[in-house]
């Protein structure tokens, strides 16, 4: 495993600060490239090359955020993230070479919360990092200053306090990212959102690009709530459907 860790070194003050990212990562340019991105937005950083090393270092050294590659040798990241998760919760930033919706969703169902497809630019790749870390805070907050009361949908229900979901009583385990997505979408019912719109809400991201996150999200939403449940408008977004009053 190659380790390089630094401080914030002379960097103005960023929401970045003092924020450890694992980058997991076998090219070395490219590893090396993302690391000097991310210390210069002020995030402490350490690097692994391969599924192992990536497993250990993150029990050993608790990041706050994963950016890690899907093709890794020893095991591939997907598997590196099932096993993460399994140690305790964190965000995951999923990097891919392949523009497989598949790989995506087996992506997102293994705990990722977002995913970028080789080739990406470095200032998109660090500002999904800071939206995600935003998301962390806020959901911190929203534990401490929790929503009052469950919202109910049919059979469908949200539990704002303990950022749970049941579908006909039983619990369904949706991702911090999935969660967010439900929640927009039910504080609108049968309202259209377009996928620029869930993007701005939900990941704080203004650049249309993103557009295939939202997509895919959706449809590892759908798999685990209904699909019946969000109802596609061509060319527009997409909308929560409830029973008629």
């Amino acid at each position: 495993m190659e380790q390089t860790h630094t401080s914030h070194n002379g960097v103005a003050a960023t929401p970045g600060a003092q924020r450890r990212v694992l980058v997991v990562e076998d090219d070395a340019t490219i590893v090396d490239a993302i690391a000097a991105r991310l210390r210069a937005e002020g995030f402490v950083v350490q690097t692994a090359l391969d599924g192992p090393a990536a497993v250990d270092a993150a029990e050993a050294w608790q990041p706050d955020l994963m950016v890690l590659d899907v093709m890794l040798p020893g095991f591939d990241g997907l598997e590196v993230c099932r096993r993460v998760q399994a140690q305790r919760p964190v965000p995951v930033l999923m990097l891919t070479a392949r523009d497989d919706e598949t790989d995506m969703l087996v992506g997102l169902g293994v705990g990722a919360d977002d995913y970028m497809t080789k080739p990406f630019s470095m200032r998109e790749l660090a500002a999904r990092v800071h939206v995600l870390l935003r998301r962390v805070e806020r959901a911190a907050l929203a534990a401490v200053t929790p929503r009052s009361g469950i919202l109910r949908l049919g059979e469908l229900e949200i539990d704002h306090a303990q950022r749970r979901v049941r579908v006909r009583g039983d619990d369904v385990h949706l991702t911090p990212t999935e969660f967010d997505l439900l929640v927009c979408l039910a504080n609108t019912p049968r309202a259209v959102l377009s996928r620029e719109q869930l993007l701005a809400e939900v990941w704080d991201w203004a650049d249309a690009s993103g557009t295939r996150t939202v997509d895919s999200h959706i449809k590892a939403l759908r798999r685990k709530i209904g699909a019946e449940r969000i109802r596609t408008v061509h060319g527009v977004g997409y909308a929560l459907e409830t029973p008629a009053p």
